[in-house]
């Protein structure tokens, strides 16, 4: 595909049109205000729908009839039911089977289990993805085997395109562990049960038409609901519409590996150095091997000096529910569950609260909870000298998966990096990110088994940690010596042809990726 390329303000060239839409370019950290008003669906009227209340059809195909899907629409999914989602492969194998074509599809992150859809892709029925692509699909878009631009959204910059009307979706269709015939549903229950729908609620509520699939159908009214009936147009049962197994599972494992937990260690002991943690501070930490680490040695900290979280974000796991109940966190903020103890927690302990990417991570509204939060803790794929971030590609620019909620913790009062100093023997701090995912004048801390780096611009942590026996060291000196043990990697020549772009929190365009060889 031929596309005009402009530089934005970050100095990457990316293109001024994306899938037919003009796009804005990146202007820097605030440089971006957004003007008009909120989207909308159509106006509906009850006298279309059963006086009864229900909504139940015999199949996803008779669903996507009655919904009038047709050649060309934008069809929606989340992604909770993560690596066990069947409901998304149900979807486009119906319409498929119902000769339609040209679909874009746009979910909230995609999965190797999607793979699924390739064969959809040749054949016309997916004309591309707006999504997370990782796996088969990240090798397929990196390849250059789309018909139109990947777009890499963080979950906060999703709600935003939807709100926006950047993206106008014509059929959501939501994968319910419960639900009842009117269509409220729920995520905290069931044989699916995945603990929230948070990421499902915008398209919900701004979709024309909405579907609910379910496979725990329940009579009226389904509580507690996350879903509204009164936005769904189609109820679907199913068989199953997941494998739990894959959904969730008993236990999250803490690394095993040294090396990262010398750098869960010494994170935890920077936030306790520097004064973060402090009675009624706040937290964000994944459900990575490593962030869990950091999440144990931070627990430990935090009993030895008798100090409370007011609140912990989540993604929520089995550690976090312990400094739960054991009152070390007074609340959880949660944005996705990530095993069995936190679908179960999030049911039935009040202080575990549903919320979603509107109040947690929408650029475009009245203030959001991510700017909150004391120190959130993330991982990247390549960090540069200037403390930009990558966290969508490898060094070799191959697309390896998707941004989530990365880029809207960026706005913590300490925005920490937790990086081992290199992967297969390539560094992961780097002259120049291959692809710019956050800015480095957002990024506070990076920490390695090798020492810790602190944002020169962050002269308030700098003094902080002054007088600690941290090894705080220039972010030069660290790749200094990782060139020394790995070499100094070729830099990896990429082709002219953009395949994806990366949108920053605002809707903007921050980067493009570019087609690499996948073979």
């Amino acid at each position: 595909m031929s596309v005009k390329l402009n530089r934005n303000a970050a100095g990457r060239l990316v293109p001024d049109v994306v899938n037919g839409r003009e796009a804005v370019p990146y202007a820097g950290v605030g440089g971006h205000r957004p003007t008009g008003r909120r989207a909308a669906p159509a106006i509906a009227t009850c006298l279309d729908y059963p006086a009864d209340g229900d909504k139940r059809v015999g199949s996803i195909k008779e669903a996507l009839v009655r919904v009038g899907l047709s050649d060309g629409m934008v069809i929606s999914s989340h992604h909770h039911l993560r690596n066990g989602d069947a409901v998304a492969n149900m979807v486009f194998d119906a319409a498929a089977e119902l000769g339609r074509r040209d679909l874009m599809w746009f979910p909230s992150a995609s999965f190797p289990v999607h793979a699924n859809q390739i064969s959809h892709l040749d054949d016309g029925v997916i004309h591309h993805i707006e999504g997370s692509m990782n796996g088969p699909l990240g090798a397929y878009c990196s390849a250059g085997k789309m018909r139109g631009l990947g777009v890499l959204r963080s979950h906060g910059g999703r709600w935003q395109a939807i709100q926006d009307g950047e993206i106008h979706i014509d059929v959501a269709v939501i994968a319910a562990p419960t639900a009842d015939a009117f269509g409220n549903a729920t995520g905290d229950r069931g044989p699916a049960g995945c603990g929230l729908l948070g990421f499902a609620l915008a398209d919900s509520v701004y979709a024309e038409k909405v579907i609910v699939v379910t496979d725990n159908l329940v009579p009226f009214p389904c509580l507690p609901w996350q879903i509204q009936g009164n936005n769904v147009d189609v109820v679907v049962e199913v068989d199953c519409i997941g494998d739990p197994t894959q959904i969730v599972s008993g236990t999250t494992r803490i690394t095993e590996s040294p090396d990262r937990r010398r750098i869960a260690e010494l994170a935890a002991r920077f936030c306790a150095d520097a004064g973060i943690m402090k009675p009624g501070f706040s937290f964000q930490a994944g459900a990575g091997g490593t962030t869990l680490a950091f999440a144990i040695y931070l627990r430990d900290l935090m009993r030895s000096a008798g100090v409370t979280a007011r609140f912990a974000r989540g993604g929520s796991n089995k550690y976090m529910i312990e400094m739960l109940k054991e009152g070390l966190i007074e609340y959880i903020l949660d944005g996705q569950t990530f095993d069995l103890d936190a679908v179960q927690s999030l049911r039935d302990d009040p202080r575990h609260v549903n919320t979603s990417p509107f109040t947690s991570y929408n650029f475009h509204g009245k203030g959001n909870f991510a700017s909150m939060v004391d120190v959130a803790v993330l991982g990247a794929t390549e960090v540069d000298t200037s403390f930009n971030a990558n966290v969508v590609t490898h060094s070799d620019g191959r697309l390896l998966h998707g941004i989530g909620g990365w880029q809207n913790c960026l706005t913590a009062g300490c925005a920490m990096l937790l990086v081992p100093s290199f992967r297969d023997r390539i560094p992961v701090i780097v002259d120049e990110v291959t692809t710019l995912c956050g800015p480095g004048e957002l990024i506070d801390v990076v920490v390695t088994e090798r020492g810790i780096a602190i944002n020169p611009g962050r002269r308030d942590l700098l003094d902080a940690v002054a007088g600690s026996d941290l090894p705080i060291r220039p972010i030069e000196d660290l790749k200094a010596e990782l060139d020394r043990i790995c070499g100094v990697p070729q830099k990896v020549s990429r082709s002219d042809q953009p395949v994806a772009v990366v949108k920053w929190v605002d809707g903007t365009v921050i980067d493009t990726v570019w087609r690499v060889d996948c073979s």
